[in-house]
């Protein structure tokens, strides 16, 4: 079963690895707009994503610790006026709440994509959440 998860873990991780660091480059290309700053922030974390998945399915060490790591950075949630970040690589099971009266809570999901949001401003209604597909990834990949 523990090499099931890992399995599954590292595809959707070079997947949407794969796909996130194709979106970012298209992104990139227009140079010297503002948004060629969040794209190579999003380059990065994609790359690192990707070679996560690569050594999770070569099954080392490192690999489980790599993944863990972007698991993390798939976590979590935010979308305020005042900042926003979010990232997905593979999929998303959101769980989040709205900070408006009346407070309310939703779920959101989807497979086989990829996203990123990094922003200096965000939506007026604000979000915050957690992913819960990363945080039963992150636990899976604690098996030892």
């Amino acid at each position: 079963m523990r090499n099931f998860l890992f399995r599954l873990i590292g595809i959707l991780e070079v997947a949407g690895g794969f796909f996130g660091m194709v979106n970012m480059l298209r992104r990139l290309l227009p140079f010297g707009s503002h948004d060629s700053i969040v794209a190579v922030i999003g380059l990065i974390l994609y790359a690192f994503v990707l070679v996560a998945g690569v050594l999770l399915l070569e099954n080392t060490e490192r690999g489980v610790t790599f993944s863990s790591w972007a698991q993390l950075l798939q976590l979590p949630l935010v979308a305020t006026p005042v900042f926003s970040y979010a990232l997905h690589c593979g999929g998303y099971v959101n769980v989040f709440a709205t900070l408006h009266l009346p407070a309310s809570l939703g779920l959101d999901w989807h497979f086989g994509s990829e996203g990123f949001l990094l922003a200096v401003a965000g939506p007026g209604l604000s979000r915050i959440g957690i992913n819960l597909l990363a945080l039963l990834s992150w636990l899976a990949l604690r098996l030892r």
